[in-house]
């Protein structure tokens, strides 16, 4: 029996048909700006976005980090979720790379709105650092893969703009969240000043993430990708990938979608489960009952043939992704419905 790999969405193998994608492509040097496939990459993304700009970058942690860096001073703060990637899962980076501090609020499942925003937006004083950055993340990973709407996002714009704060979104899984939604990529770029988006989780490329903003961003942008050793050379067999991905993989991840709460109804039902947070996307998050531990649990699944991972001593998630077929998920669900504990 093969094991089913629901530890992440990163977890992905390029396909036969990506793989093809990736040694046809044209390269240069890109430190050079000579390499068309990543300039292909990052011209089909910005006009997807309907944003000015784009830079290609070997992580979303990269991307992520150099818009901070972009859009902050040092003894700036930037505002977020307490669940935040950019907080809990980049390594301290703010702190590091752009010297801000960070206030935390606290959402429902990760997701921020004006009257929780307004409130931490500190006056104008020598005592306080300088709200200068919201960033948002989309879909929210430590809240179940919940999503944010344009209606949602739209009046967090509108306040950042009225008290001239920068808007970032972390689009780490921006096309689960496109898919479940319905709306547009062509919306957002009115919405922010910066947006990653990562090609390495369920789109299933292999590595890559784009930061999408104006010209002149993006000319400070390529400047700082340098610095933090993110120059690539050859990297058009990459971003081939990530072309493919684009052009292939985004509709089908309303079939994620399906295999998340499909393994959702089956574990409301399970023996070892107390509770199952709703399902929007691709992420399932449940919480194991008291006198259990994620620990234990994630180790007899793993024996019966499930990978995944614990969030919390209660926790564990499941990640669907194009690697894993429906015949899986079926397999999944009755080891699901079997066990007990």
């Amino acid at each position: 029996m093969n094991n089913i790999d629901f530890r992440s969405d990163t977890v992905t193998k390029p396909t036969p048909e990506m793989l093809e994608a990736m040694m046809q492509a044209k390269v240069g040097d890109d430190v050079f700006g000579e390499d068309e496939t990543v300039k292909a990459l990052e011209e089909k993304l910005a006009k997807l976005f309907q944003m000015e700009a784009a830079l290609f970058c070997p992580s979303g942690t990269m991307s992520n980090q150099i818009a901070i860096k972009c859009f902050t001073q040092p003894m700036d703060e930037v505002i977020c979720d307490q669940t935040a990637h950019v907080y809990r899962y980049e390594g301290g980076g703010i702190a590091y790379n752009s010297l801000a501090s960070v206030r935390l609020l606290y959402g429902e499942r990760g997701i921020l709105t004006p009257q929780l925003i307004e409130p931490e937006i500190n006056a104008e004083n020598i005592h306080y650092p300088t709200s200068s950055l919201v960033v948002l993340e989309n879909t929210v990973n430590k809240g179940g893969g919940k999503c944010y709407t344009l209606d949602q996002i739209a009046p967090i714009n509108e306040l950042c703009a009225e008290k001239n704060i920068k808007l970032h979104l972390d689009g780490a899984r921006i096309f689960n969240a496109l898919v479940a939604t319905g709306d547009q990529a062509a919306d957002y770029g009115q919405y922010f000043d910066g947006i990653s988006v990562c090609l390495s989780k369920g789109l299933g490329a292999p590595v890559g993430s784009v930061f999408l903003s104006t010209k002149p961003i993006i000319k400070q942008a390529t400047r700082i990708r340098k610095v933090l050793g993110g120059g690539m050379r050859q990297a058009g067999f990459l971003a081939a990938a990530g072309i493919y991905a684009l052009d292939h993989h985004v509709n089908r991840l309303a079939i994620d979608h399906q295999h998340a709460q499909a393994l959702a109804d089956a574990l409301e039902q399970a023996n070892f489960v107390k509770n199952v947070m709703p399902v929007e996307t691709n992420i399932v998050l449940f919480d194991v009952r008291d006198d259990l531990d994620s620990a234990t649990v994630t180790s007899v699944l793993a024996k019966k043939g499930i990978m995944c991972n614990s969030t919390s001593n209660q926790t564990i998630r499941f990640v669907t992704h194009l690697d894993v077929s429906s015949a899986m998920i079926d397999q999944a669900i009755e080891i699901i419905e079997t066990l007990k504990l």
